[in-house]
């Protein structure tokens, strides 16, 4: 069993090793910097960190500056704000120009400690996968975060990255490589499908055990890459299994699930069923007492995937 280490842990790392390598790199933060974990870089290169205190709306046009003077920026804040908060920034300033600025959002979805339903994203996805330009990605460990920050470096346009809060295990292989638009399976399984990503990974792996302790065979894909998505992927999940099951830290509206569903709906319809938050706001509590009323723990996902085997 692999060491448990969050998501966000590693971003001082591989943005100092990142930095090293490329001196156009800036990071910009909106006075977040300690609990995201980029204050390594702040300290290595402090020339190029900028802190513009609690303005993320501002941040957003600063790095859409940035960005038009060769400059390489990567906007990081709570992902509520970069998202909600800043969203017209995002699309006027960064988007519609296409400009190559990377936004991090920490925190995403339920997940973000004590502080409750303003902190907590659950419209993230829905809001910046429906911007033309913008690409949206979540990695599902430590290791892919690594993986999918050194490509973003190579990436030209907008980007946004959602990143976890909490330590979890190793899920992605050895020698693993981020592909954009890509996923990559993680238990293989002819009887249902069940697509997750970040936070809600190991969740779903264990509900794939308790279903196989009931004879089922659940394919379970990591679908980091949400825009662009795998279609390639869903619909053979859909043609092998007959069903899908989405798994989304994120309002059912517009979220992966939603994505999953738009596939499938035009390429090969299958019965999907989305786990998510449904269409409520989020209350403050720890992970497990958000898994557990929102319906996120392995168990609930096995429940709902037996449900949409009978059905």
């Amino acid at each position: 069993m692999f060491e448990k280490i969050a998501p966000r842990d590693v971003l001082g790392e591989i943005f100092i090793e990142l930095g090293e390598q490329n001196p156009s790199l800036v990071l910009l933060d909106a006075d977040f910097n300690t609990a995201s974990k980029i204050e390594p870089f702040a300290k290595r290169f402090p020339d190029r960190f900028v802190q513009v205190g609690i303005a993320e709306q501002n941040m957003m046009g600063v790095a859409a500056g940035l960005s038009t003077s060769g400059l390489l920026p990567y906007a990081c804040t709570l992902a509520a704000f970069c998202s909600r908060r800043a969203c017209d920034q995002v699309m006027v300033s960064i988007a519609l120009s296409n400009f190559n600025v990377k936004i991090l959002g920490i925190y995403p979805g339920l997940f973000v400690g004590l502080n409750g339903a303003s902190h907590q994203a659950l419209e993230d996805i829905a809001i910046m996968r429906s911007m033309a330009n913008m690409t949206v990605v979540q990695p599902a460990d430590a290791w892919e975060t690594k993986e999918i920050i050194r490509y973003s470096l190579t990436h030209i346009g907008p980007m946004y990255i959602r990143i976890g809060r909490d330590p979890v295990p190793r899920y992605v292989p050895e020698g693993y490589k981020f592909q954009l638009g890509k996923s990559l399976t993680l238990r293989e399984g002819n009887d249902i499908t069940m697509i997750c990503y970040g936070d809600l990974v190991g969740d779903t792996l264990e509900a794939a055990s308790i279903l196989s302790s009931k004879g089922i065979q659940a394919r379970v894909i990591n679908m980091s890459s949400i825009k662009p998505i795998d279609e390639e992927a869903i619909i053979k999940a859909a043609r092998d299994t007959g069903k899908i099951v989405t798994v989304d830290n994120h309002n059912i509206y517009g979220g992966a699930g939603s994505a999953v569903c738009e596939v499938v709906s035009e390429k090969y319809p299958v019965r999907v069923r989305r786990v998510g938050v449904r269409d409520v706001f989020g209350k403050s509590g720890s992970n497990e007492a958000m898994k557990e009323k929102f319906g996120l723990r392995g168990v609930d996902i096995a429940m709902e995937a037996e449900a949409l085997l009978k059905e």
